[in-house]
């Protein structure tokens, strides 16, 4: 982030599907540049949208949110974790096995989420940063003008 360097651990143990995704999205550099397009305040900060959600390629405002990347969709991969605050969940529609690209990062904890989202991480370090990300309009659902992105994402084995 401009903010600085941000560290997740990444939980294959419980996610195995959704941990090999996000990792092939990250080698193939499609979460550079890619926007935190909804962000509330004392909840969750979320970006991961790859077709709609580029800031130097293809942002789209009116539509970042709805898209995915051209990989298919994973079956849900729903764990006992807790979604406490800095956990990676998968982003999804109401349909539980329609998550793609898209993630968020838990900015408080989120009980009520449990058992209904797949965990795949968690922040390790950088969590500061993650809490400068700026928020979104609470009347328009955390929609963000001019949202922060992810300057560039790597994985380390």
């Amino acid at each position: 982030l401009k903010y600085g360097k941000v560290i997740c651990r990444l939980f294959e143990d419980i996610a195995p599907k959704h941990v090999q995704r996000l990792i092939e999205l990250v080698q193939d550099k499609s979460y550079n540049n890619v926007v935190f397009h909804r962000v509330i305040d004392g909840f969750m900060a979320q970006t991961g949208d790859v077709l709609y959600g580029n800031k130097k390629n293809n942002y789209s405002k009116e539509h970042c949110g709805m898209g995915g990347s051209s990989k298919p969709n994973l079956d849900q991969e729903f764990s006992e974790t807790s979604f406490d605050r800095g956990i990676l969940g998968m982003a999804r529609s109401q349909d539980p096995n329609s998550a793609n690209s898209q993630f968020f990062i838990m900015l408080e904890d989120g009980h009520f989420l449990n058992g209904n989202y797949t965990v795949f991480g968690k922040v390790t370090r950088g969590m500061k940063y993650i809490d400068q990300i700026k928020k979104g309009n609470p009347d328009l659902n955390g929609s963000v003008d001019d949202p922060d992105e992810i300057l560039f994402a790597h994985i380390k084995f």
